[in-house]
């Protein structure tokens, strides 16, 4: 019983750095969004109150819910009219693009704090709240921007994609974009994962073809990249 309640009160305490680190990285993100297509000439954004870094003005309770308990969740989405882009095809990947490479900055200036942090520490409960804070902020910025480059429908990935393919590949392209959900909730579950796992594959075969796996190896490549950079910076003028 010890066990179960200490179980869970590390899993409450987890949520409660989760939620503030979702809230910023999400809210980055469609701000972000609606920023580049504001630029490009769109009102639309404005006129519905996404140009503004207030996380009630772009999250969406249920995807929120689902984030913090399956680790697969969304936003709002932001609204935009590429009738009023120049180069419409353009436009919308570069309003796409927008999103991931914001959650980038951020998880880089994040990691800027995060470095200061150990290079000036101080002992006591705050230095572990800020610690922590920063470690989560720093990796669900880097998932999240990772997870939207997946060029999938409906994913950011997949608009950018449009913006370089040939004319003929982006109408085929336009023609299974409605299986996008379905392929990207299999990959989530670790449906082709499971299924090998069935027919006897090991596991240590079996994982590379789960996206989760790809997805932690990007994540913490970015995060050793960002800090080792940091560093190198940093002693250059110490």
């Amino acid at each position: 019983m010890d066990y179960v309640l200490g179980a869970l009160r590390d899993r409450l305490i987890n949520i409660l750095f989760i939620i503030p680190a979702i809230l910023g990285a999400l809210t980055v993100h469609e701000f972000s969004h609606a920023l580049v297509s504001s630029l490009l000439g769109d009102p639309l954004p404005k006129a519905k109150g996404r140009l503004s870094l207030n996380p009630f003005d772009h999250i969406d309770p249920a995807g929120i819910l689902m984030l913090i308990l399956v680790g697969f969740g969304w936003a709002k989405p932001v609204h935009v009219d590429p009738r009023y882009y120049k180069r419409p095809k353009l436009g919308m990947s570069l309003v796409a693009f927008a999103g991931p490479v914001s959650n980038l900055i951020f998880a880089f200036i994040l990691c800027l704090l995060m470095v200061v942090l150990w290079l000036f520490p101080f002992s006591g409960k705050l230095y572990d709240i800020l610690y922590m804070l920063l470690y989560y902020g720093i990796s669900i910025n880097i998932g999240l921007a990772i997870f939207n480059l997946i060029p999938i429908p409906p994913l950011d990935g997949s608009k950018v994609l449009f913006a370089i393919l040939p004319r003929r590949a982006y109408y085929k392209f336009l023609e299974v974009e409605r299986y996008g959900i379905i392929i990207l909730i299999l990959l989530l579950l670790g449906i082709p994962t499971r299924l090998l796992s069935y027919f006897g594959v090991s596991y240590s075969i079996s994982m590379w073809f789960d996206l989760t796996t790809y997805l932690s190896i990007a994540r913490d490549a970015i995060f050793g990249a960002y800090t080792a950079a940091i560093i190198f910076i940093i002693n250059l003028f110490l």
